[in-house]
């Protein structure tokens, strides 16, 4: 029992992920599954497009938009903890808010009007949308390390970069890396949209089972969506936790 209790959460692990690769990679062997859930003689399984196919381009656009919004969230978080950048704190954080309020159907609109149909839009997006969680926990991780720190780092002759680079962002990187992982499921939910302005992704099967009123397709893209997800926030998690304590930092997060 003991053993079992060691090695749930790895077996929870690895039973979430066969059922994520199944359904992306052998969606017909769960056709008796979804099948009350549709009309008589009606399609079971989405049949336009791969679900591999389309999992692969929804994961593209998530990494694209948030390696984007993790560059411009945490130069914007280290520029306004400068002395130099302190004044332009509250314009930046008005306009991270504004990524992450602004509905992300609207954005697809005014983006759609400047760089036309498909990934584009999306990609702009994802990106705005992602940006607050990064660019906030950039700042609360570098305002959080202690002056006495700093003043030592200040005592042994460091330069403002070298106490940066080697002080400041290293004793941050939990929140950081706190604020990429939200940023990250954010956007795998919201990237469904994409479809609304011809980007490839899993929302094209949610999209299509609304509008035909076939609640196997809506079941399937959003069961992939969720599951992947939740693998990802979890391989985040694993990869945080082994960061922080490689580094001997906290795992302690606001």
């Amino acid at each position: 029992m003991s053993l079992l209790r060691t090695y749930w959460p790895w077996l929870l692990r690895l039973g979430v992920l066969l059922l994520f690769l199944a359904l992306v990679f052998k969606p017909y062997w769960f056709e008796g599954v979804f099948a009350p859930l549709v009309s008589p003689g009606a399609t079971v399984i989405y049949p336009q497009d791969s679900l591999a196919s389309l999992t692969l381009q929804h994961l593209e656009l998530v990494l694209i938009s948030l390696v984007v919004s993790a560059l411009l969230g945490v130069s914007a978080g280290v520029f306004v903890t400068r002395p130099s950048g302190a004044e332009f704190f509250p314009l930046s954080r008005a306009i991270a808010n504004i990524g992450q309020t602004f509905p992300p159907v609207a954005v697809l609109a005014l983006a759609v009007s400047a760089v036309g149909f498909g990934a584009y839009p999306t990609l702009i997006a994802l990106a705005l949308y992602g940006l607050l969680p990064i660019f906030e926990n950039t700042v609360a991780g570098i305002n959080q390390v202690p002056n006495s720190v700093l003043d030592a780092a200040d005592g042994m002759g460091m330069s403002g970069t070298q106490r940066l680079w080697g002080v400041e962002l290293p004793l941050a990187l939990p929140l950081i890396l706190e604020g990429i992982k939200v940023a990250t499921v954010i956007n795998i939910g919201t990237a469904t949209i994409g479809s609304t302005v011809a980007a490839k992704c899993l929302g094209e099967v949610i999209i299509a089972g609304l509008l035909v009123n076939n609640m196997a397709y809506v079941l399937q893209g959003g069961l992939i969506v969720g599951l992947m997800a939740v693998l990802i926030y979890d391989l985040l998690g694993l990869t945080q936790t082994f960061l922080v304590q490689r580094m001997g930092l906290s795992t302690q997060v606001a």
